[in-house]
């Protein structure tokens, strides 16, 4: 009912205007019209901020601001959950570097500790020491004002259970609007369509989750992520619940986003294959990053590796082979202290196992390091 009374007010007062304007004018004398005119002359009174509104507003343009080319720097990154009966260390000085702008995926065994890094990046959870840098701004040193407004404009949530995404009784336009309404937005309506025709639900917008699939609920999720124009978007296994085509359907959705909008996109996952169809894989092992898996051409690979005469034959081979374009290049992350983890495939062929000595020598004609099990 006070809808419908708000509506009948507002088209009362819209007839209202149309027959004063269609009023004939009444004749004004000259004194009059200049003060009329001197009154329609002045500027429109500009609404001034309170002084705590202004301190909000600068404060979060200081905590979401870029100032460096990195949107995350993880140094010795160290994460311990501690108990009175057992303490547990999920993080064991990680390393990790993503630039602004770019599509990484996580990878790694449950207990790895992907997840946790997840978290801390999200702002849910602290470091137990290291540095973890967002945009050049240590999270360590963050209040817990600084860290309420780090989460309300600068990253965006998706998770694989949707429980944690979705209000089940209301509609997908409904379900956007939320934390807009929560947050004052005005226009909640057109950013909501918008969103979701972003993630390629506008024909879903008045659907409720049990009209829905389950990729479909996923790519509500995504844009309820998208609500407060994040920065970074964090996804925590965001296909683990959903068959192959739906997964790869997903991962579009991701790409379009990463690329249109230039969001740094950062996906946990256990899926490989799914790994495998992004440009860089970091995977993480025993709590550090261990290696990373990166998309490269024939002839980038060969370059680096070879001379231009044996480059150029065999990238002619490959070609004539039908071999795809990229090939997925692994990497092994030599941490700051210099220790790295080798893989665990190449450990086996050795007949090599954690606690073994080895044996490091220095190939200075190839530049290389060989390594062999000590006798």
């Amino acid at each position: 009912m006070t809808d419908e009374k708000d509506t009948v007010l507002e088209e009362a007062e819209v007839a209202s205007d149309e027959v004063q304007e269609n009023e004939p004018e009444e004749p004004v004398s000259e004194k009059k019209a200049g003060k009329s005119k001197e009154k329609k002359q002045k500027p429109p009174k500009e609404k001034k901020l309170s002084k705590k509104k202004q301190r909000i507003l600068e404060h979060e343009q200081e905590i979401t601001a870029p100032t460096t080319e990195y949107a995350i720097e993880c140094e010795n990154l160290v994460k311990i959950y501690k108990t009175e009966q057992i303490e547990v260390v999920a993080l064991q000085g990680l390393d990790l570097k993503v630039k602004r702008g770019e599509l990484v995926a996580i990878v790694g065994t449950s207990g790895s500790g992907k997840s946790t890094l997840l978290n801390m990046l999200g702002g849910l959870d602290k470091p137990s020491a290291g540095s973890l840098n967002v945009n050049g701004r240590n999270l360590l040193k963050f209040t817990e004002e600084d860290y309420m407004l780090y989460k309300r404009n600068m990253v965006g949530f998706v998770w694989q259970n949707n429980a944690r995404n979705l209000v089940p009784y209301l509609t997908a336009e409904q379900n956007v609007e939320l934390p807009m309404l929560m947050q004052g937005q005005k226009n909640r309506r057109e950013r909501a369509l918008e969103l979701l025709d972003a993630v390629g639900l506008s024909h879903r917008i008045n659907s409720r989750l049990d009209q829905m699939s389950g990729g479909e609920q996923q790519r509500v999720a995504i844009a309820i992520s998208l609500a407060n124009n994040p920065q970074i978007l964090l996804a925590d296994e965001p296909t683990g619940s959903v068959d192959t085509k739906t997964s790869d359907q997903l991962l579009q959705v991701f790409k379009d986003l990463n690329r249109t909008r230039g969001i740094t996109i950062v996906i946990v996952t256990h899926d490989m294959r799914l790994a495998k169809q992004i440009d860089r894989v970091i995977a993480i092992r025993d709590g550090r990053t261990s290696s990373e898996i990166i998309k490269k051409t024939h002839a980038e690979i060969m370059r680096e590796s070879q001379s231009l005469e044996q480059m150029d034959e065999e990238l002619t081979k490959s070609v004539t082979e039908g071999e795809p374009d990229f090939i997925s290049e692994e990497l092994v992350v030599l941490d700051r202290t210099g220790r790295l983890q080798l893989p665990k495939e190449y450990l086996e062929e050795l007949g090599m196992k954690g606690g073994d000595r080895v044996k490091a020598d220095l190939d200075k004609d190839a530049e290389r390091i060989l390594i062999r099990k000590a006798e």
